[in-house]
């Protein structure tokens, strides 16, 4: 393993100095911890004279860590290389401990030559992974504390993101560093992976935080203009890493922390009349005498706390963000290239309903009286769902003697243990059903086309609105529409088929320069079923993840299936960015012409109907503790139950499945 490493770093123009075996002393460890103890080992770089600034140097370490990682740990050549840092500014003493351990387990660290004007210490409760070595905290920029709701989303997306990165700052390297993500590493690890590589292509780091932990803003009365509109442009670069977490960052010049958007974790500091600035998840963790409190305080939610060392102070939050959200025009960058689903020219044509037709399709797509009366008709009456008793007593779907749509074979997981639900009616002002759609561009390369996409302020899709995206005609926008139907006639393997069909597609559309994919299966009669639109949809989302097309397009989908609340999370859950659920809204007419649903016409109907299925959308996202639907986009927050595993792993990837 040390050969192949000194050959990585002769590669990139360095030269190993030598090794040292870190000594320590394993007396005070457990037996779980001596049973995985590892050898540690330190490397000693030369910096070349190309690297003029740390941060050149810091670059080129990046580069080796990741490429030796793909070499020895990833490719199976020595399963247990692992890179606690490399760094030229801190270094990371770590491992399965308790803080009183450290100390002990390392000499170095009691050594009186040891100095260092920083300390970051995190003692980490594994919650959602088994403890290990490597997994103990802090990593190359962070330690943390909570969780990552979002991750399976966040990595999906990364991944995704890819195939277009690019930088002068890493030239031919960028394909050495990637996978970006490593996932076998806890959510804390690969927050980190993303962290370091927005650090590494330019950005500050308390910008890459704002990124990542954006503050909410949509509806801040209070925040500057200039902040609002930073946070808007990066929502079009990346969707937010969402869930309880108190983060706390440094490269060795600067130390701060981080609270998310609801301030679910605890952040206390104390600043001392000797300058010494304490930072913990609660009050008295080292003793300081009250007479030498200069300051003390606690860290409120999305806000940041920030010691620069270099200039030996503390800088407050709304000046270091202000200084970042000022660095660029972005409000004049959203004004040139975010498109705004309202501004949109009128369609020619819309959809209308078809009277006629309707029993047929309502009975095509598993209609039932119950989805009129109890769902549907208190949907467009009065804008909220219908309210129903706790508990269910009808059996799972995979046990049911009656057909059921693929929805009810998919559970939302929900928040438990240390991570809260938000409470999405009081605590309105942190959520947001806010979504872009359209293609994205290079994450490293901050520029005003990064932001040229089409701002939706609901997932759900009225006809007209669905028709203004089919017709559109608006800078960079191109949109095709691909039927999702096959001959039922041709059983399972038809079904098979057509998906493939859908994705070959849908692949050549795109090299063909369409960014804009409406999936549809109006035209549903004897001879054409629809492909149930769950399956299409996370079946193409990810085919085109793995064709490395995915951030070229976005999809939307037109489809007779969905109408309840369950179906639209499902279907953004597993990457579809617009849904028009166009029989609902023509079972909505029906029942005013039958004067079903009296006292709205239909256009008051359909409007109550989106609003209705928005909070739903939103108030779901909220059980597992996020607040944003952009961050609910392809998060993947459920679990299946009777699907066949290799279906999961094809059309589902990802999806535990029980």
């Amino acid at each position: 393993s040390e050969k192949t490493f000194e050959e990585i770093v002769k590669s990139k123009g360095l030269t190993v100095l030598g090794w040292r075996t870190v000594p320590t002393d394993n007396s005070s460890l457990g037996q779980t911890a001596i049973k995985s103890e590892p050898c540690v080992r330190q490397v000693f770089i030369a910096r070349c004279d190309k690297c003029a600034t740390d941060q050149d140097f810091e670059r080129k370490l990046f580069i080796i860590a990741k490429q030796a990682h793909n070499e020895l740990r990833a490719s199976g050549k020595d399963n247990f290389y692992y890179a606690s840092s490399l760094s030229c500014r801190t270094i990371i003493y770590k491992g399965m401990l308790m803080p009183e351990q450290v100390g002990k387990y390392f000499p170095d660290l009691n050594d009186p030559t040891m100095d260092t004007a920083l300390a970051l210490v995190h003692s980490r409760f594994s919650t959602n992974t088994f403890p290990s070595w490597e997994r103990a905290h802090p990593y190359h920029y962070i330690a943390h504390n909570g969780e990552i709701n979002t991750l399976k989303g966040n990595v999906n997306w990364m991944k995704a993101r890819e195939p277009l990165l690019a930088s002068p700052l890493f030239g031919k390297d960028i394909e050495k560093i990637k996978p970006i993500v490593n996932t076998n590493g806890s959510d804390s690890a690969q927050f980190d992976n993303v962290l370091e590589l927005l650090v590494m292509s330019g950005r500050s780091l308390p910008q890459a935080m704002m990124m990542m932990i954006p503050e909410p803003w949509n509806g801040h009365e209070s925040m500057s203009e200039q902040k609002k509109a930073f946070y808007e442009y990066n929502s079009c670069l990346m969707e937010p890493w969402d869930g309880p977490a108190s983060v706390v960052f440094t490269d060795g010049t600067m130390i701060g922390a981080t609270l998310d958007r609801n301030g679910l974790r605890p952040s206390r500091f104390y600043v001392t009349k000797d300058d010494l600035v304490i930072m913990a998840s609660e009050a008295g963790v080292l003793p300081v005498p009250p007479e030498n409190v200069a300051r003390k305080g606690r860290l409120q939610p999305g806000r940041m706390f920030l010691v620069d060392m270099e200039k030996g102070r503390i800088v407050a939050d709304e000046e270091i963000k202000q200084q970042i959200a000022s660095e660029k025009p972005y409000r004049q960058w959203l004004n040139g290239n975010l498109v705004k689903l309202a501004d949109i020219a009128k369609p020619k044509q819309v959809y209308g309903p078809d009277h006629e037709t309707i029993l047929q399709r309502q009975l095509a797509f598993g209609y039932s009286f119950e989805d009129q009366r109890k769902l549907l008709l208190p949907m467009a009456k009065d804008g909220v769902e219908a309210t129903g008793s706790m508990g269910t007593d009808i059996p799972l779907a995979v046990l049911s003697n009656k057909s059921k749509l693929l929805y009810d074979y998919f559970k939302q997981l929900f928040a438990q243990v240390t991570n809260p639900p938000i409470d999405c009616i009081r605590e309105e002002i942190v959520t947001s059903s806010v979504t872009t759609i359209g293609p994205e561009r290079n994450l490293l390369d901050p520029n005003p086309e990064s932001c040229h996409l089409i701002e939706l302020p609901t997932p759900i899709l009225t006809n007209e609105e669905l028709a203004k995206l089919r017709e559109v005609a608006h800078g960079q926008f191109r949109s095709v529409t691909i039927p999702t139907l096959f001959n039922p006639k041709a059983g399972a393997k038809g079904l098979e088929d057509a998906l493939n069909e859908l994705f070959r597609q849908a692949s050549l559309h795109i090299d063909a320069g369409i960014n804009l994919i409406i999936l549809s299966d109006r035209g549903v009669d004897r001879n054409n079923a629809a492909i149930p639109a769950l399956l299409a949809v996370s079946g193409l989302h990810h085919f085109l993840i793995r064709e490395g097309k995915r951030t070229k397009v976005g999809l939307i989908l037109e489809s007779g299936e969905p109408r309840e609340v369950h179906h639209f999370c499902t279907l953004i859950g597993y990457g579809c960015g617009a849904i028009n659920p166009y029989l609902a809204f023509e079972t909505l007419d029906d029942m005013i012409r039958e004067n079903l649903l009296e006292g709205v016409d239909h256009y008051t109907a359909c409007k109550n109907y989106v609003k209705a299925a928005t909070k739903g959308i939103v108030k779901v996202a909220s059980k597992i503790g996020i607040s944003t639907i952009q961050s609910y986009l392809g998060a993947q927050i459920f679990e299946c139950v009777g699907l066949q595993q290799k279906v999961v792993d094809q059309y589902f990837t990802g999806t535990a499945t029980r």
